[in-house]
């Protein structure tokens, strides 16, 4: 053990376990992170090399034997009835059913809502009355025949914590210095801080290493701040879903995205309220597929995210917070240089923005590096259970935090109504989880401050790119430092980009000050921005008013001429044709794009198809693709390539393009119609390639412009 494995065995004596021990038997079973870290207290709790093998084995052996499987419940009920008693672990709960005046035990896994059970163990348990607990549970066989139930319970023994002592969690926290404790949290979870911190050395704005940690450190603080909305979009891998899912079984994580009202809010029909009554943390995973079912959906999530309360029939008042996760595959520098599109782009249309403008922390996933075998934690880190009950208790102490934050948080400009509730909230959290006994130094404070403007910054930035008026302008906000000194506070990957900085294109609205060499800085990129001449001559012209030195760029190509109805007769075995150098040019500000191609039952129309919606998703400008097509001769190779067209559906997806496809068996002809008036008739459709007799590893396989093409004409032209 290192320094500070000895000192978290110390500070938490029987609440801390060896977390690659858990990876390695995670591996083997799918057996939620809380019930192995309670096996792995009692079987490993040694550092002999030899002891902890056994410990593993007997680890595997009781699950094996005890943990019921939801598809197993039928053979669980008949061991209890052949051996007349069997020792299970599963969550169980506890209902007052007043029609019969008595209690009942329900067990998820075994699938039984009528076990009896004796008084005293939910009397020593109080939360099998509430969310329910994970517990080793003997079940016993009632052979009375007159009774109405088969099962009761002989034994429990929680697996969850049963009682939490705050002020030994606060005493144990005292032990440690600021970035020691930083560590002890991100262990918890299974994450090397090291590594972490190895990797935030290249990441602009990094101090201390300790960049990446505060991304890791924001995925917590939904869980200790009521009423916090937050998004993470970024890359695969990164473990944004594993961790809402996984570490706190307060935390329930809506897979695929689906919402409803009744579900999500207030069922009508029920009189009951939905998850936000039930749970610290609503978690959205893929966000970008969220779907949204009732048509005021919405506007009630609105409602709920600005203060906690919306009106369903009656007033509703919850806790829960919004946590929105979701990949982000496209380029960031190209999506922040550019004033068509920003970094929310993959959010589903439904989030208009008052929705956005409801988000208080945005964290940066796309710095958040894949998390691989090198970044688990090999050594000790808190017990999941017992660091979710911490994370639970702050999260119902609000009120014991919000003095600090109101005494030491000194604003400076463009701190707007929104943006001061962010602040405060994500300012809140970090004091909670960080020192929640006592308070940062005036660095650490301002450390947090700059954290958390920046993760608004990157909302606002978003919504000043949408909004054509100044309504969100204001981005630069700003703080007063322990030194008494102004500082505004920039997003990284934006600083530097006139697109987001200043999104307006009309020359009245006024330019955004910054200091001078950041405009020079502009000026630097501006070729790369632009991409003809007259663009960058624009993005310059509002900026020379201040800086008269600024060149022109008289060496960059001029704008394209204007497009003209043309034809193209391509002859048997001709090259040099590619769906962008026909096609490309036509496509460009098309928002709507529609293929009627009736052959796509082969691999090679397939990939065709492929190439297609490649294009699509290049040029940018497309948010709707709409294809229709014949189905195949049965309704085997139908469903084969109903599934590759859904493939193709969710790819176009993440790159932000709506598409859908329908089958006609009265379609003949091939035609690509844009929403910019131009409609292409290829006589071939999208198959003007000839296609190989066999695997084709020729030149052509990936550009198209090497590949033998069908004798075929094209037109196109403006209708």
């Amino acid at each position: 053990m290192n320094e500070l494995d000895i000192k978290l065995n110390e500070a938490f004596p029987g609440k801390v376990v060896r977390k690659d021990l858990l990876h390695e038997i995670k591996r083997a079973v799918n057996v939620p992170s809380f019930v192995l870290e309670f096996l792995l207290s009692r079987y490993c709790a040694s550092e002999d090399p030899d002891e902890i093998e056994e410990g593993k084995k007997a680890v595997l052996q009781t699950i094996e034997k005890n943990y019921v499987r939801p598809d197993e419940s039928n053979k669980a009920q008949a061991i209890v009835e052949q051996r007349k008693r069997h020792k299970f672990i599963d969550k169980i709960h506890v209902k007052y059913v007043e029609r019969e005046k008595r209690y009942w035990a329900e067990m998820e896994n075994f699938a039984s809502k009528r076990i009896a059970i004796n008084a005293k163990f939910y009397q020593e348990n109080e939360k099998l009355l509430e969310s329910g607990i994970w517990a080793e549970v003997t079940l016993a066989y009632n052979e009375v025949e007159e009774d109405d139930y088969a099962f009761f319970i002989e034994d429990l023994r929680p697996i969850q914590i049963a009682h939490f002592d705050e002020q030994k969690f606060f005493k144990g926290r005292e032990q440690f210095t600021t970035d020691e404790w930083i560590d002890v949290l991100i262990r918890s979870i299974g994450i090397n801080p090291d590594w972490l911190a190895e990797r935030s050395k290249n990441l602009e704005g990094d101090k201390n290493g300790r960049r990446l940690k505060f991304h890791i450190l924001s995925r917590f603080l939904p869980l200790v701040q009521s009423n916090y909305n937050s998004i993470e979009l970024g890359g695969r891998s990164t473990g944004k879903s594993y961790f809402y899912s996984e570490f706190s079984p307060y935390s329930t994580l809506l897979s695929g995205g689906q919402a409803s009202t009744a579900t999500l809010l207030y069922n009508n029909q029920r009189k009951q309220v939905g998850a936000v009554g039930f749970w610290d943390n609503v978690a959205f995973d893929e966000v970008a597929k969220m779907k949204i079912k009732d048509a005021d959906t919405v506007q009630i999530m609105k409602d709920y995210m600005a203060n906690g309360r919306f009106s369903r029939g009656q007033e509703v008042t919850g806790y829960a917070s919004f946590s929105f996760v979701g990949n982000f595959d496209l380029n960031i520098p190209r999506i922040v240089n550019s004033y068509d599109y920003d970094l929310l782009v993959t959010l589903p249309e439904a989030f208009d923005l008052a929705v956005i403008d409801r988000i208080y922390n945005y964290i940066p996933g796309w710095e958040i590096p894949k998390i691989d075998d090198s970044a688990y934690n090999n050594n000790f880190g808190l017990i999941t259970d017992y660091m979710s009950e911490a994370l639970h208790y702050l999260f119902v102490h609000d009120s014991d935090y919000v003095g600090i934050v109101n005494t030491r948080l000194k604003k400076g400009d463009n701190i707007e109504g929104r943006d001061n509730r962010a602040l405060q909230k994500t300012i809140s959290g970090f004091i909670k989880l960080l020192f929640p006994t006592g308070q940062p130094t005036d660095e650490e404070f301002d450390e947090i401050v700059e954290y958390a403007i920046e993760g608004r910054r990157r909302v606002k930035e978003q919504l000043n790119k949408r909004k054509p008026d100044e309504e969100y302008a204001h981005i630069n906000m700003s703080y007063i430092n322990r030194n008494g000194e102004k500082v505004v506070v920039y997003c990284p990957e934006s600083k530097y980009s006139v697109a987001t900085q200043n999104p307006r294109k009309a020359l009245d609205v006024e330019v955004l000050k910054e200091p001078e060499e950041v405009v020079k800085q502009h000026h630097s990129n501006v070729e790369q921005i632009a991409k003809t001449k007259i663009e960058a001559e624009q993005i310059l012209e509002r900026l020379r008013a201040e800086y008269p030195e600024l060149p022109s760029f008289s060496h960059m190509p001029e704008a394209p001429q204007g497009l003209s109805d043309k034809t193209i007769n391509i002859m048997y075995g001709d090259t040099g044709y590619s769906y962008e150098n026909m096609y490309g040019d036509y496509m460009q500000g098309a928002k709507e794009i529609e293929l009627q191609e009736p052959y796509l039952g082969m691999y090679f129309q397939l990939n065709n198809l492929v190439a297609f919606a490649e294009l699509i998703c290049k040029i940018g400008d497309c948010k709707k693709f709409h294809l229709r097509t014949k189905p195949c001769d049965t309704v085997e190779e139908t469903g084969e390539m109903q599934k590759a067209l859904d493939e193709i559906k969710n790819a176009m997806a993440d790159q932000g393009v709506e598409m859908d496809y329908v089958f006609t068996n009265v379609i003949h002809d091939r035609y690509i119609k844009l929403s910019n008036g131009w409609e292409i008739t290829p006589g071939r459709g999208l198959h003007i390639f000839q296609k190989a007799e066999s695997k084709y590893y020729g030149m052509g396989t990936y550009d198209q412009t090497l590949r033998p093409c069908q004798e075929c004409k094209i037109e196109i032209k403006k209708v």
